[in-house]
C-alpha cells in the first residue's frame, strides 16, 4: 500500500463530534477520519495536476472558438474508437439494470430519507448543482448517506419522524454525483492549496462505504457531471482504479454513468464511454445545463443566440440531434441512454394548472421512452408514478438491446435555429427572477429552490444569466418593445426585480442576500464579465474556514 502522510495539510472546516440529527450516531468526525484523508489527499497529490491542465485546456480551447480559428467537432485523433464496432460496455451491475425512473436531490437528511422512500429505481442524490456547497452541507450529507446504507438514518424533528419503509438493500438504488472538476473544498488545503471537490466528494464517500455497499450488491456507484472531453473521463478512470487499488477491490467494481450535460462532451460521446470501459454504465442527458454549456461556448458568436428560455425544448433542432447521437451511441456500445429532468413539482392549490403541469411531465417521458431512452428523471416523488406509467411500456428492463437508426451529423450539434424563437422583456425579467432567487437561495446554504412551481437548480440559474449574457452582447432586439438589449435596460430591470422580491420577502433578514446576489449578478448581465460558473463565482461567500486549523493528529484512526 502507498504510504501517505497527512504533512502539510490543513482542515479548515469544523470537526464536530456531536451528532446533529436525534436517533443518529454519527458526526463529521466520524467521516472525517485519518485514514479517510489521507485517501483523499492521496488523489489529489497524484491527480490534481492532470485536473488543473484539462481546466485549462477547456479555456484555449474557447479561444480558438470565439476567434474562429476551432469548431467544434468529432475529433480526427479518435476515429479509431468510433470507427470499431468491437468494444462495448461492461455487463450491467446489479441495481443498475432496471433505470426506469431515478429521482435526484441534494443529500439532505429528510429528502433523503423521502427519496429512498419513493417509487423509484435509483436515486442520484447530488453533492452537485442541487447542494449549496457549504462546509455542513458536504460533510453532513457524507453523514447522512454513512447511515442510510447502514439503516441508521431515521430521525426526529419536533415537527416530524423520518423513517425508511424498508431496508437500504431493499431500496432506489444510490448513485452520488461528486462536485465536478473546475470546483475544489476551501476547508480542506493540501500542500497550500484547495483540494479538488470531486476528488474530496468521492473519497471520503468511497473510503467509507465501497465495501458495504458491495456486500448489499448496491455499488458503489456514481454521476459524473460537466465534463468536456474524454480525457477528463480517462482521469476519473485512472482515479477509478487507483480507488480500487487502494482498498483492494476489483476494478471494474465502480460504475459512472455521465452526464452528457456541455456542447464539446457531445461530440466525444463514445469517446467518454471508452475511457471509462469497465467502469461504464451509461449517459444522461443533463438538458439544462447543456443547454447553458451550448450558449457559453458560443456566446460570442452571433448565429447561436438563442431565444426565450421557454421556447428552448427537447424538440429544438440541437437538443434533438443530442438526445438521437446519446441514445444510438449508448445502444450500440451496450449501457444505457438516461433522460433528462422533469422539474415539475405539484400544484396543490391549483387542480386546473397542476393537471395541465403533470400532463406536460407525461408528454415528455413519452417522447423519452419513444425515442429509446432506458429510464428518466424526475425531481419529486410525487412525479415518480407518471414516469413509472410511461416506461413499465418498455416491457423490459431497458430498451439497450434497440439500436435506432439516428443520423447526426457533427453541424446538427449547433443547430440553434429555433423557428418562431422570440426575445422579450417578459424572458428578461424571467431569467433575472429566476437567477436572482436562486443565488439568494444558493448563498444562505440551498441549492434546490422551488421558483414558480419547478425545482430549480444551479443548471437553471445557469441558463438565466447565460442567456442574458448573451443577449446584452449581441445587442438582440426586442420583440415586444422594439427596444435593443443593452447594459442599462438588463441593469434597470435587475434593480426592480431586487425591488419586488425584497418588497414580497416574509423573512426580511434574507434581504441581504438577494443584495449580495444582485452585486454579483450585475456584471454578468450587463455583458461586462463572463464566469465560467455562477459557483466558482459565489463560492467565496459561503466559505466558513475556522480561525485556527483543526490539529489532524487528534482525528480518528
Amino acid at each position: 500500500m502507498v504510504k501517505v502522510t497527512l504533512d502539510n495539510v490543513q482542515l479548515l472546516g469544523k470537526l464536530d463530534s456531536t451528532p446533529l440529527f436525534t436517533n443518529s450516531k454519527t458526526t463529521p468526525a466520524d467521516v472525517l477520519t485519518k485514514g479517510a484523508l489521507e485517501f483523499v489527499v492521496l488523489l489529489h497529490r497524484t491527480f490534481n495536476k492532470t485536473r488543473l491542465q484539462l481546466l485549462d485546456n477547456r479555456q484555449k480551447v474557447q479561444k480558438k472558438i470565439d476567434s474562429g480559428e476551432y469548431k467544434l467537432g468529432y475529433l480526427p485523433e479518435t476515429k479509431f474508437i468510433r470507427d470499431d464496432p468491437t468494444w462495448t460496455g461492461p455487463p450491467l451491475s446489479p441495481g443498475l439494470i432496471d433505470r426506469s425512473t431515478e429521482i435526484t436531490g441534494p443529500p439532505v437528511r429528510n429528502m433523503l430519507v423521502n427519496a429512498l422512500n419513493s417509487d423509484v429505481k435509483t436515486y442520484m442524490t447530488d453533492f452537485e448543482d442541487s447542494a449549496s456547497p457549504t462546509w455542513e452541507n458536504m460533510i453532513y450529507g457524507q453523514v447522512n448517506l454513512y447511515d442510510a446504507i447502514r439503516d441508521q438514518i431515521d430521525f426526529d424533528t419536533p415537527k416530524k419522524s423520518y423513517k425508511l419503509n424498508k431496508r437500504f438493500i431493499e431500496s432506489p438504488t444510490v448513485i452520488v454525483r461528486p462536485r465536478g472538476w473546475h470546483l475544489v473544498e476551501a476547508h480542506v488545503l493540501v500542500d497550500g492549496e484547495p483540494i479538488s471537490a470531486s476528488m474530496f466528494d468521492f473519497g471520503i464517500y468511497f473510503y467509507h462505504n465501497a465495501r458495504k455497499l458491495i456486500e448489499l450488491g448496491k455499488g458503489p456507484y456514481f454521476y459524473l457531471p460537466k465534463m468536456e472531453h474524454h480525457l477528463e473521463a480517462k482521469l476519473w478512470n485512472d482515479i477509478f482504479n487507483v480507488a480500487q487499488d487502494y482498498l483492494g477491490i476489483q476494478r471494474g467494481t465502480i460504475r459512472a454513468t455521465v452526464l452528457i450535460e456541455t456542447l464539446p462532451a457531445a461530440y466525444q460521446m463514445e469517446e467518454i464511454i471508452y475511457q471509462l470501459r469497465t467502469h461504464s454504465s451509461g449517459l444522461n442527458c443533463g438538458r439544462w445545463d447543456y443547454i447553458f454549456s451550448t450558449i457559453k461556448r458560443l456566446r460570442n458568436l452571433p448565429g447561436h443566440v438563442l431565444p426565450n428560455r421557454d421556447q428552448v425544448t427537447m424538440t429544438s433542432p440541437f437538443m434533438n440531434a443530442y438526445v438521437e447521437r446519446l441514445i444510438n451511441i449508448c445502444h450500440s456500445r451496450q449501457v444505457h441512454a438516461m433522460g433528462g429532468m422533469a422539474a415539475q413539482i405539484p400544484i396543490k392549490d391549483d387542480a386546473k394548472k397542476n393537471e395541465a403541469a403533470m400532463l406536460k411531465v407525461r408528454k415528455d417521458k413519452e417522447r423519452e421512452l419513444s425515442k429509446g431512452h432506458d429510464g428518466s428523471w424526475v425531481a419529486h416523488p410525487a412525479l415518480a408514478a407518471i414516469c413509472n406509467d410511461v416506461f413499465n411500456n418498455m416491457g423490459t428492463a431497458n430498451q439497450i438491446y434497440w439500436i435506432p437508426n439516428y443520423e447526426v451529423s457533427a453541424s446538427d450539434l449547433l443547430n440553434t435555429n429555433i423557428t418562431g424563437g422570440i426575445v422579450t422583456t417578459d424572458g428578461i425579467r424571467v431569467n433575472l427572477d429566476i437567477g436572482l432567487q436562486y443565488m439568494e437561495a444558493w448563498l444562505r446554504g440551498s441549492g434546490c429552490v422551488p421558483i414558480n412551481y419547478l425545482m430549480e437548480d444551479a443548471a437553471t440559474a445557469e441558463v438565466s444569466r447565460c442567456q442574458l449574457y448573451q443577449w446584452v452582447h449581441h445587442k438582440v432586439k426586442l420583440n415586444d418593445s422594439g427596444e435593443i438589449v443593452t447594459p442599462d435596460l438588463t441593469s434597470k430591470i435587475l434593480k426592480e426585480q431586487v425591488e419586488a422580491l425584497i418588497a414580497k420577502s416574509k423573512t426580511p433578514e434574507n434581504n441581504k442576500y438577494i443584495e449580495l446576489a444582485a452585486k454579483y449578478f450585475e456584471p454578468e448581465i450587463r455583458g461586462e464579465h463572463f464566469s465560467e460558473f455562477l459557483t466558482t463565482l459565489l463560492y467565496d461567500e459561503i466559505v466558513t474556514p475556522l480561525d485556527k486549523p483543526v490539529d489532524l493528529s487528534t482525528l480518528k484512526p
